[in-house]
């Protein structure tokens, strides 16, 4: 493949999907089946976005590492029974990405959910986009914002780093970004505010997702 090809990797949760209604929800009912506190869907928004156990740590907090395990196993379990009917693409989502396919950009995914979920999600939801490269949490990978995923994407597709496009909704994604060498897009749509993504490096900050198309045209 030519190098130079426009590129542009996306997180996930938060950037492309709405999915923070479904994560609370699965996470709740866990919570209550094991008598612990619950927390309000809001919360999940600063307990998401570095994997499940980050997720777990966060929604837990002074519990014993016994008992997160077990809320991690019953999580995995209860959100992987079915492809959440609450959970969809965010609005513009699927406008940009019509664009995109029409100017024939390469599109990746790479996320800190679990790979299977991460996978199941783009082939339900985007099979018509033609995502070349889609990456969940693996255990032999270090998470976000460990740059070596996206480089792995890079190295993929043979496109230099610095002429990729990183666009995600929380520091951790800006961080990958910066780590990468990759060029960072903050979403304002997404869990975190315009103060976060800017602080940890954002190079463009958007508030709607065709505003991503002015910026990769250039």
């Amino acid at each position: 493949m030519a190098a130079g090809k426009k590129t542009i990797i996306f997180d996930l949760d938060g950037t492309l999907l709405d999915s923070i209604e479904d994560i609370a929800i699965s996470m709740n009912k866990v919570l209550k089946e094991l008598n612990l506190p619950i927390h309000k869907i809001e919360d999940y928004k600063y307990f998401v976005g570095s994997g499940v156990d980050v997720l777990v740590e966060n929604a837990l907090k002074e519990s014993s590492q016994d008992m997160k395990k077990e809320v991690s196993r019953r999580f995995k379990k209860e959100y992987d029974q079915k492809l959440h009917e609450n959970t969809k693409p965010y609005e513009g989502i699927y406008e940009l990405l019509d664009e995109l396919k029409k100017l024939d950009y390469n599109l990746a995914v790479l996320s800190n959910k679990p790979h299977d979920f991460t996978v199941q999600y783009v082939d339900y939801l985007f099979k018509d986009y033609g995502f070349k490269e889609v990456h969940g949490q693996k255990v032999e990978v270090p998470r976000k914002p460990d740059p070596i995923g996206a480089i792995n994407i890079a190295k993929a597709l043979n496109i230099p780093c610095e002429e990729i496009f990183f666009v995600g909704d929380t520091l951790v994604d800006m961080k990958t970004a910066k780590s990468a060498g990759m060029k960072a897009i903050g979403v304002l749509w997404g869990f975190r505010d315009e103060k976060e993504l800017n602080e940890n490096g954002a190079d463009f900050i958007v508030k709607h997702p065709l505003d991503i198309l002015e910026i990769v045209k250039k």
